[in-house]
């Protein structure tokens, strides 16, 4: 969970994801068309990717991906719904002006 966790608050926007997750392709495309770069850890591809989806569990995800830090802050529990609740409601984009992730 260390690992998760510091890697969560090394960027302004972390997305731990699946390449095979469609709904983590959606919610990487939304923050990259809103002007964001997040941080994207793959955890197929990451040697360690096992034991962070394990602490992602733990956290509460299930599923583990997409989970979404903004911040360093965990999006809730269920990131999917509540990234597309917090675009749809206008904001996510001050959150992440407010992360530094952009500077619309």
């Amino acid at each position: 969970m260390d690992r998760v966790m510091k890697l969560a608050s090394q960027k302004a926007v972390v997305i731990f994801s699946k390449s095979s997750c469609s709904m983590c392709h959606a919610i990487k495309r939304l923050f990259y068309d809103l002007g964001a770069s997040p941080a994207i850890h793959e955890l197929y591809e990451d040697p360690r990717g096992r034991e962070m989806e394990r602490a992602l569990f733990g956290l509460g995800f299930s599923p583990t991906v997409p989970a979404v830090f903004i911040g360093g802050r965990l999006l809730r529990l269920d990131s999917t719904s509540t990234v597309m609740s917090l675009h749809l409601n206008g904001s996510l984009v001050p959150m992440l002006k407010e992360a530094g992730a952009i500077w619309l």
